[in-house]
């Protein structure tokens, strides 16, 4: 998968225009691809080699029902409470109002989702490019033709329904597959923002570039750990960060001294790639025994002797944010989808989009079912990142004078494989994905720091604890 550079695959399903539902059902077509695609987004780190090797933070699960047969009778437990949807009728139960509800619903019918879509997501209908207010699991599919010249085994039901009734519409958007990712010449916007963000600006902060000894990509956000001397760092994507085939994971500004002028600001202290579901999202979001988060994150502690006056917290362009916003499964689904953000990468710099979708499940060729939290699209059919821009903040946009609150890192993207078809009054666009920031935090156990007033204190406290300690062991080991 390429992180925010890895694109995405689809493979083959459609339905009438403007994936309009009726209550006869929702039609699709499946389409065979030469690797059996999937919805498959590729990572936005510029790499310069061919080496890009995972460092693994693997949690195992903590749920009592942590085997296959475990995930089995729970999932059997809970259709014990599934009603049946008469035909032409709709169900008794409530409508889903929660991202939960939802995602409770299509794992029930993860088995003809999967039959005839490339991938799904949680969110609202889309009608000619916009967002409704309906629930809705939304179905990617290669190609959307009318019901009439389809057979009826090809056709999705227009809703589905989950234990107590409780129901959703089903919405198929079509994805344009490109095939196999070509080597593209490496995009990057020029402007005074993005140059202060490669290195011409004398602070350091979200948004700016940041190397490994052949890979960059962008500096997420300032953070500190939450145990012991709660040492300052930053956070950006494991795979912009790490690469197993050096032994050391040291990170620069803006530069590796291979490749040009640059400080020295750290080597990753840890990082993680995949989280099973139950952890993640704390329930089994699927019914495969072999359910995987992409998670995709490094904590990088400030070096020694790296100058921490050169580091703010201020977002360019955006200002001081606030806290984190936490994604509550059992909110409603207005509280995150259709919710306007904001982003500051190294190569694109700032730029706007709207949440359009929450945990997008797909499945590769090996039948690993992968999940990714968020899916973002570009204002204005504007692309919301460039290759380059892994690790920035997502950031939701001030409402009610609020300050703008992070709510996850961009890790991927599709331009290479493929783009979303919202309205047939255009063509396709891209879109980008991204990783829930709060349950990210929580994994790497790290606080994010909003202010340069905290960052002060916090490097302060840091220092306090770690002499003492150091000195201590220095002098035991003397002595001994």
């Amino acid at each position: 998968m390429r992180p925010s550079d890895d694109r995405m695959q689809l493979s083959g399903l459609t339905q009438s225009e403007e994936s309009s539902l009726d209550v006869e059902g929702h039609c699709s077509h499946h389409e065979a691809f030469p690797c059996s695609p999937s919805m498959q987004p590729v990572a936005s780190g510029c790499v310069h080699t061919e080496n890009s090797a995972a460092y693994f933070l693997w949690p195992t699960s903590n749920l009592q029902h942590c085997a296959a047969e475990g995930r089995a009778n729970y999932f059997g437990n809970l259709q014990k409470g599934l009603l049946p949807i008469l035909p032409g009728k709709l169900p008794k139960g409530q409508q889903a109002n929660s991202l939960l509800d939802l995602m409770t619903i299509r794992a029930f019918h993860s088995k003809i989702l999967k039959r005839f879509s490339l991938g799904t997501a949680v969110g609202f209908r889309i009608t000619k490019g916009v967002l409704t207010e309906t629930p809705a699991i939304l179905v990617f599919v290669a190609r959307k033709v009318h019901k009439k010249w389809l057979n009826p085994n090809q056709c999705l039901p227009a809703i589905l329904a989950g234990p107590g009734g409780v129901w959703c519409d089903v919405d198929v958007v079509e994805f344009s597959y490109y095939g196999a990712p070509a080597q593209t010449p490496k995009e990057q916007m020029f402007s005074e923002l993005v140059n202060k963000l490669c290195g011409s600006d004398e602070y350091i902060g979200s948004g700016s570039q940041v190397a490994s000894q052949d890979t960059f990509g962008t500096l997420g956000a300032i953070v500190k750990r939450r145990t012991n001397n709660k040492q300052v760092g930053f956070l950006t994507n494991r795979h912009v960060a790490v690469d197993l085939d050096y032994p050391n994971q040291k990170m620069f500004h803006p530069l590796p001294p291979n490749l040009g002028p640059g400080v020295y600001l750290g080597a990753v202290e840890r990082a993680t790639s995949f989280i099973t579901d139950d952890v993640w999202y704390g329930i089994y979001a699927g019914t495969n025994p072999e359910t995987f988060v992409r998670a995709d994150g490094a904590f990088i502690p400030f070096a020694d002797d790296f100058d921490i006056s050169t580091v703010t917290t201020i977002v360019r362009e955006v200002g001081e944010i606030g806290d984190v916003k936490i994604i509550d499964l059992q909110c409603p689904i207005k509280s995150l989808i259709g919710r306007q953000v904001c982003k500051v990468g190294r190569s694109s710099g700032h730029t706007t989009g709207t949440v359009m979708a929450y945990a997008l499940e797909y499945n590769d060729e090996k039948g690993i079912c992968f999940f990714t939290d968020l899916l973002v699209v570009g204002e204005n059919r504007q692309t919301f990142d460039l290759e380059g821009d892994s690790g920035s903040l997502i950031i939701l946009t001030s409402q009610d004078g609020e300050k703008p609150r992070p709510i996850g890192i961009i890790w991927g993207g599709t331009a290479n494989r493929g783009r979303i078809k919202l309205t047939s009054e255009y063509g396709p666009e891209n879109w980008t994905t991204g990783v829930d920031l709060g349950r990210l935090l929580d994994r790497l156990e790290l606080d994010l720091i909003i202010n340069d007033e905290s960052l002060k204190g916090e490097y302060r406290n840091s220092f306090l604890h770690v002499p003492v300690f150091s000195w201590s062991i220095m002098l035991l080991a003397f002595h001994t």
